[in-house]
């Protein structure tokens, strides 16, 4: 099998966790756009996540981000039996988005993720921060960072 086929099977794998673990996932229309070992792109239609103004409302915008750090921990894991929760978290709200909601979360450089999976490896719990941002037209509208708890 080739590694786009692969891939494919991953993000329709992890689609398909997310709307049956997480039901507002399905109601919000989430897809997993993309992921290439290094980052994660969610998304989901404005259409039923607009507020009163008809831009992306605040709970889809906050929701998709926490989605987007959880979906990545859940994907560097690789432990389908771990359970992965938000510990905390923090949002800007910096611009209005008027299009679809595209969340993105890069994964953490080596050294932290070593660390992160020798304590995970030797006591079966193990958190770790994450940033993500919700972009439209190159610029940047929601600021996010959430620490995640992964749970054997």
């Amino acid at each position: 099998m080739n590694d786009v086929t692969a891939n494919e099977r991953l993000l329709r794998e992890t689609e398909a966790y997310l709307h049956e673990q997480i039901p507002l996932t399905h109601a919000m229309g989430v897809t997993v756009e993309s992921w290439n070992g290094a980052r994660l792109v969610l998304q989901a239609p404005l259409e039923p996540n607009h507020n009163h103004l008809g831009t992306a409302f605040g709970g889809s915008l906050s929701a998709l981000a926490t989605l987007a750090g959880y979906s990545l921990l859940w994907l560097m894991l690789g432990d389908r039996e771990a359970h992965v929760v938000v510990r905390d978290s923090h949002i800007r709200y910096r611009h209005p988005v008027r299009g679809t909601l595209r969340a993105a979360c890069s994964r953490p450089d080596d050294a932290v993720m070593e660390v992160f999976r020798r304590q995970f490896n030797e006591t079966g719990r193990a958190r770790l921060s994450l940033p993500v941002t919700i972009e439209e037209d190159g610029k940047v509208c929601v600021e996010f960072e959430g620490t995640f708890v992964a749970m054997r």
